[in-house]
Formats: C-alpha cells, sequence, structure tokens
C-alpha cells in the first residue's frame, strides 16, 4: 500500500551501515555505505559495483584516463550486518525518550532485536 500523507520513501539502509551485497555480480561482498538515493532507491557502498569510467582532463584528474568508480546498486539487493556481522531484516520500533518527552523511531534487527541507530 503506498504512503498516502508523506510521500517520502523509506529506505531500510542509511548512510554508514555495513552491509552485505546478497544478489549479483559482487554478491558475499560487505561494504560500507557511501551514499543513498532514497528517490530511486539506490546505494553506493564502498568497494562493490566498479566500474570503468573515462574522463577528460579536469582539476581533480590533470591527465584524464580511467578511473575506477562505485556505481550504485539496488536497495533491495543489500542487507545490513547486525552485531553478530550476520545480515539481517530490519524492522522499526518506536522509543520514548525520557530526557525530552518524545518518542522516535529506530531501526531494530530481526535476528538480535538489538538497535542499529545510535
Amino acid at each position: 500500500m503506498p504512503r498516502s500523507s508523506n510521500k517520502q520513501k523509506k529506505l531500510h539502509i542509511r548512510k554508514g551501515d555495513t552491509i552485505r551485497v546478497m544478489t549479483g555480480n559482487d554478491r558475499g561482498k560487505e561494504g560500507k555505505v557511501l551514499r543513498v538515493y532514497p528517490d530511486k532507491e539506490r546505494v553506493i557502498v564502498e568497494g562493490v559495483n566498479v566500474r570503468v569510467r573515462h574522463t577528460r582532463p579536469n582539476q581533480l584528474y590533470p591527465q584524464g584516463g580511467r578511473i575506477q568508480q562505485e556505481m550504485a546498486i539496488h536497495a533491495s539487493n543489500v542487507m545490513p550486518l547486525d552485531g553478530n556481522g550476520e545480515p539481517t531484516r530490519i524492522g522499526r520500533k518506536k522509543i520514548d525518550d525520557a530526557e525530552t518527552g518524545r518518542s522516535r523511531w529506530v531501526r531494530i534487527a530481526a535476528t538480535t532485536g538489538e538497535e542499529l541507530d545510535s
């Protein structure tokens, strides 16, 4: 069922998470999420889906040439790792903050039940 009031897409992956690739050419590789694109449902992971890109000379690369760069993969192809280093599904739980009196949502690992958000 699509979201009715808040149209912002939610992903189970956040920047900085350690993940494992579950499908595709890089299956089994682990890495840190460098960037998340929620609107496209894609993530860029360190050392995963590395492609060669040809560039002209510019200030960053004065010689130009072939540059290896990580490309985005679909978020459904990765799973975050729990405290034991195993891939886990994600649940959400509302936590009441005693100091501020407000509640917030945190991500919970389905395997161990621990919080993934600090």
